[in-house]
């Protein structure tokens, strides 16, 4: 064999090699079909999601008169296979004033997900606290400068459990896309941020018990005890959009 064939064949073949990971990320929305998915507790997609335009759009005005009295959760998560060990990654973006979340781990027939599953918050950062009075939900949860958001609750956190690393945070603003991936295994958990991991953390361990403990989850017994749930996302009554959601399993 001549050199150039040669070198054409390791080409090709380390080429190969690198799509071979690509093979098992799982498509849980590309942009054409809701299958999997539905209401937290339900057996449908809830009124105000729809596909638009290949994104999966959440959005007030969707909701047809009709629909007034639906009492269900608006939460939707993905109910065709739970996912213990994953990396997951999304497409986002929310608008001025937006608020929403990633799940995971989710088990139904609570009250909702917020109350067993971990989240990864989704928040207009720069201007939440300045459309929605936050002074009183902070101040009885004892945090400091309560009219603004605190860190627990700003992108990219866990949720009333660990903040996301400021330094690290490169957020687009509202109305522009961002992209999310979590990676979660039993001996760490990253959240990543548009390219960047701004929090880790090893779940169950004496640190996460006691953030768990002491604060707002202390109430729920089985908040974050589920090693394997669905995946979902949080519907907080402001517009939402979701696309190229796909998971990895670990």
């Amino acid at each position: 064999m001549n050199h150039s064939i040669f070198f054409c064949s390791v080409l090709i073949f380390l080429s190969s090699c690198n799509t071979i990971p690509n093979e098992n990320w799982i498509n849980l929305f590309d942009g054409s079909s809701t299958d999997g998915w539905r209401a937290y507790n339900g057996d449908s997609m809830p009124p105000g999601w729809k596909i638009i335009d290949h994104v999966l759009t959440f959005k007030t005005e969707q909701i047809l008169e009709e629909d007034y009295d639906y009492k269900g959760s608006r939460d939707i998560i993905y109910g065709a296979e739970e996912f213990d060990n994953f990396e997951l990654y999304v497409e986002w973006k929310i608008p001025v004033g937006g608020n929403s979340g990633i799940f995971y781990h989710i088990k139904e027939g609570y009250g909702g997900a917020p109350e067993v599953s971990p989240e990864y918050q989704l928040i207009d950062d720069e201007n939440y606290a300045d459309i929605h009075d936050l002074t009183a939900y902070n101040t009885s949860v004892g945090f400091e400068n309560p009219s603004k958001l605190h860190p627990l609750q700003q992108t990219a956190s866990d949720y009333a459990m660990y903040p996301a690393d400021p330094s690290m945070k490169n957020l687009n603003p509202a109305g522009e896309w961002n992209t999310s991936k979590i990676k979660f295994t039993e001996a760490l958990v990253e959240y990543w941020l548009n390219g960047q991991k701004v929090l880790s953390f090893v779940p169950w361990s004496e640190e996460w018990y006691e953030k768990k403990n002491s604060g707002k989850w202390d109430g729920l017994p089985d908040y974050g005890k589920f090693k394997s749930g669905f995946i979902g996302f949080q519907d907080h009554g402001s517009d939402l959009w979701f696309r190229n959601i796909k998971i990895k399993k670990l």
